[in-house]
């Protein structure tokens, strides 16, 4: 998922430490989260596959670009427009994000616009006006979530909403891209996977609820208050089986999916907020969670596949 709202609860000193060494490979490599890769280049290439695309040029070239360039202009435009913050962030450093010299902020930017650009004329070029529109839909989402001015992380519920689009939009262009006619199953995934990536934004934002506060930024859990938003992200995981259980044979057995993530985070819904950074082990095992949602749910699509279901 997108990173949530920083935290300012560390010193300028310690994220000065926490910076990447190296040179400039080491350091797009780092701005661009390897570890979330996987998060939006898979979505695109099951899409498109499940949507009636063939294992083409367009299937390797759209997977490539959401691998790594667009997870490079996400996430490395927002570590150079969010460095102030990440420098008093005690997450940075390590999985959650680097902390981006100050030096290295114009190569970042140039890096992900040049990155992108071709990506992007071959994407438009092969695709539809639908599937364009789709596209400019997830680059102007992934852009205006850091940039200043629209600053969307900033704004409570749409940083939420943003950010899930992030991962749903990969997704949705794939079926756009490969022509897919939206049906049941299709509609009721994509509501699912919408409403556990804004759950997972919330419930990690929670963690940052005090440090946001004294820096004066705002998030999802800011408005709502630590416990609350909990119980929100909690309402949206139960919200996106029951969407999953909507969608027919054989995809409603996903529908077990987001249950472990409830249960995961329900010992914190009634945490107060001067406490909040309590929650972190939570999104610790969030992270591992995914790769056993996303193993379980490779093999759901495998026995698809195969016809053993």
């Amino acid at each position: 998922m997108s990173a949530p709202a920083p935290s300012g609860s560390a010193g300028a000193s310690a994220g000065v430490s926490r910076s990447v060494p190296g040179g400039v490979l080491a350091q797009l490599l780092g701005a661009s989260r390897p570890i979330s890769w996987v998060n939006t280049a898979y979505p695109f290439a099951a899409a498109y596959l499940l949507g009636g695309g063939g294992l083409d040029a367009v299937l390797v070239v759209g997977a490539l670009y959401f691998l790594i360039p667009y997870n490079l202009l996400m996430y490395g435009v927002n570590d150079v427009f969010d460095y102030e913050s990440d420098l008093r962030n005690p997450r940075k450093g390590g999985v959650e994000g680097v902390v981006l010299d100050r030096a290295w902020h114009r190569t970042v930017l140039w890096a992900s616009g040049l990155a992108n650009a071709p990506f992007l004329v071959f994407l438009v070029l092969a695709g539809t006006p639908a599937s364009t529109a789709v596209l400019a839909v997830s680059v102007v989402a992934v852009v205006a979530y850091s940039v200043p001015v629209l600053r969307f992380k900033e704004r409570p519920v749409l940083d939420s909403v943003t950010s899930s689009t992030h991962f749903v939009s990969p997704a949705v262009f794939g079926l756009a891209l490969a022509g897919a006619e939206p049906g049941r199953t299709a509609v009721a995934t994509l509501v699912a996977f919408f409403l556990w990536g804004m759950a997972s934004h919330a419930f990690g934002a929670v963690q940052d609820v005090v440090a946001d506060r004294a820096a004066g930024i705002a998030s999802v859990a800011t408005w709502l208050g630590a416990g609350a938003t909990v119980r929100a992200a909690m309402a949206g995981y139960a919200l996106a089986a029951v969407a999953m259980a909507a969608a027919g044979w054989p995809a409603l057995l996903a529908a077990v999916v987001p249950l472990p993530y409830l249960f995961s985070i329900a010992p914190y819904r009634r945490l107060r907020d001067e406490e909040c950074e309590r929650a972190r082990p939570g999104w610790r095992r969030f992270l591992w969670l995914n790769m056993v949602s996303g193993f379980l749910v490779t093999q759901l699509l495998i026995a698809v596949a195969l016809g053993l279901l």
